[in-house]
């Protein structure tokens, strides 16, 4: 709402299917709420806004239940979204044609949203482990079970959250594979990505889906984005 809203202070007018969308945004009155406060931010505080709803999925049918599920679900897909590429199911193939600097990048954020998410469950173990003890009974170290119950359970959030912030090193890093990967992936394929991005959306659909199954006879309608054989000087 916001977003469109800004479109047309710019712009003077919306297209009718903006407006048309508009229109219905500000038709419900929960919305309609959330946006009058959110008018009252600062630039600030919408830049910090724009962050967090990043970290969502655009597909509505993507939304995952937890704030992490959300925010790897967003790069997974990334590629589908922008270029029907489906990354989850040619990730050992598009991995294999980027550069190595790019593919480590992806591996290190990777490695930092693992790290927190280690921490995370450890701690939790670690809670359990001592309010099991605490409710075995009298015990001598009860003060310190108490104690370490109480510590880890108040860092059990901030390991979360964590989490949920080095996603974003993690999605660019994929953005990245994603954007500078495409071509390597559509030449080690024996592909030519086309020159206009609706004719690369169908490629790679017909890619995606000719991936998942048996050979047939739809087969041949890549044929139109095959890349010129070259012959090897003898």
């Amino acid at each position: 709402m916001l977003r469109l809203e800004r479109r047309e202070a710019e712009q003077g007018s919306l297209r009718p299917g903006d407006a048309e969308e508009l229109a219905g945004l500000l038709a419900d009155p929960r919305l309609a709420r959330a946006a009058a406060r959110d008018r009252r931010r600062t630039a600030v505080q919408r830049g910090l806004l724009r962050e967090r709803f990043a970290r969502f999925p655009i597909a509505d049918d993507q939304i995952a239940p937890t704030r992490l599920g959300n925010a790897i679900r967003r790069f997974e897909e990334y590629g589908w979204d922008r270029y029907r590429l489906d990354t989850q199911l040619l990730w050992n193939e598009l991995t294999g044609c980027v550069p190595d600097q790019i593919r480590r990048q992806s591996e290190l954020a990777r490695a930092s949203v693992d790290f927190f998410v280690a921490l995370l469950s450890g701690h939790v173990a670690a809670a359990l482990a001592a309010a099991l003890a605490l409710a075995a009974g009298s015990r001598p170290d009860r003060l310190a079970l108490v104690g370490t119950l109480v510590i880890i359970t108040l860092l059990v959030p901030v390991w979360y959250r964590s989490a949920v912030t080095a996603t974003d090193e993690w999605a660019a890093a994929v953005r990245a594979l994603v954007n500078t990967g495409r071509k390597p992936l559509a030449a080690s394929l024996g592909l030519a990505l086309p020159q206009t991005l609706a004719a690369e959306r169908d490629m790679w659909t017909m890619v995606s889906r000719l991936s998942r199954i048996p050979y047939h006879e739809r087969a041949a309608a890549l044929d139109p984005y095959r890349a010129e054989p070259t012959t090897d000087p003898v």
